[in-house]
């Protein structure tokens, strides 16, 4: 029987929170929209902004507010004027971290897109998509897969903020590129029902936003940074660069994506949505750089620091969350986050895997 809409497409349920200040917003939205204290979150220093689990899950609450909110929660929250200052005083830190992280990267003589592919050329983080491919086991590709379920059940929608806030031919390009995201309006063809079906394949729960409290403030960070971008127009430049970073990387792991879950033994249902990504990312990725970054800044080149910001940004925190998952699976650890059990997710579970994933004790069959 096919779940409910609710739950397949949101809103999500509310997570649990992770220290003072996400237990202060999570109790707030339970209510209805009041003044939150003008003291909350004035004090924001944590020590490494992105992997701060408290800040990272109260900007994603904030956030999701703007996407498909949260299950129970007042809608009028989304704009109420004390919660968006909060957002403000938590984006500060967050912001800073990732010019920290990345400095200043430098424009070329040859234009932004040279500057793109130099910045991808110079990517050396470690190599998860390999270890995907070839050596990791069911357990691990099935944590792969939930971190990941956070951002492509909205596939595309964080950078389709960028849409109203552009013109011309960056535009058009940026509409060519969210088109085949979105399966061209054929709703068995969009990159999250793609999605939706390889969680199915592995025994995971396809709810959206299921398993926001598995996952640790790094895959967090990989998702606010695009609702950060995506929700300012004064960093519509670091989008947009985000996106073309993003496409920019992303056919080559997609095919080991694919391969390591033929090798665990599953059929094209489970690898669609990598395959699919094969060959259209391959062709988004000349788009995304010469037409949608170039054509941004022919139109506004004072932006053209911005595009090579959110590219390096992006670049930068993917190396933080494949590192993460790597090193904890060397120390024979899961990379997901252990919460204690809920009556509803007390099931037999995969090695490695949180009891809070749901995930069955046997590789599902496939055809």
């Amino acid at each position: 029987m096919p779940e409910p809409a609710d739950r397949r497409y949101g809103p999500a349920p509310l997570p649990q929170p992770r220290g003072p200040l996400s237990t202060a917003v999570t109790d707030a939205l339970r209510r209805a929209p009041h003044d939150l204290p003008a003291s909350l979150g004035a004090d924001l220093d944590p020590a490494d902004p992105l992997t701060d689990e408290d800040l990272q899950l109260t900007l994603f609450l904030c956030y999701e507010l703007h996407y498909r909110g949260w299950r129970g929660v007042d809608e009028d929250w989304e704009w109420q004027p004390t919660l968006l200052g909060l957002r403000a005083r938590a984006e500060r830190p967050f912001e800073a971290a990732l010019r920290r992280l990345v400095g200043s990267p430098r424009v070329p003589a040859a234009g932004v897109a040279a500057g793109l592919a130099e910045l991808v050329a110079a990517d050396d983080g470690p190599s998860l998509a390999a270890t995907l491919q070839r050596r990791a086991d069911l357990a691990q590709f099935r944590e792969f897969v939930v971190h990941r379920s956070v951002y492509h059940l909205r596939e595309a929608d964080p950078h389709s903020w960028a849409l109203p806030r552009l013109g011309g031919e960056a535009k058009a390009a940026l509409v060519e590129i969210q088109t085949d995201e979105y399966g061209n309006g054929r709703l068995d063809r969009m990159h999250a029902e793609l999605f939706r079906r390889t969680l199915d394949r592995l025994g995971l729960d396809t709810g959206y936003g299921a398993h926001v409290d598995a996952v640790p403030a790094v895959t967090l960070a990989t998702n606010n940074l695009m609702s950060l971008f995506g929700l300012h127009r004064r960093l519509r430049g670091a989008v947009l660069g985000h996106l073309a970073a993003f496409e920019m990387t992303s056919s080559l792991p997609n095919r080991r994506y694919g391969n390591g879950l033929r090798r665990l033994g599953f059929d094209e249902v489970a690898t669609r949505f990598y395959d699919e990504h094969v060959e259209a990312d391959a062709v988004h990725e000349q788009i995304a750089a010469h037409d949608m970054c170039g054509g941004l800044v022919r139109a506004e080149p004072a932006l053209a620091p911005d595009v090579l910001f959110g590219a390096a940004a992006g670049l930068a925190v993917d190396r933080l969350f494949a590192a993460h998952l790597l090193d904890s699976w060397a120390a024979g650890r899961s990379s997901l986050r252990a919460p204690a059990p809920t009556a509803s997710s007390a099931v037999a579970v995969a090695p490695l895997v949180p009891p809070t994933v749901s995930l069955p004790a046997t590789a599902p069959a496939v055809a």
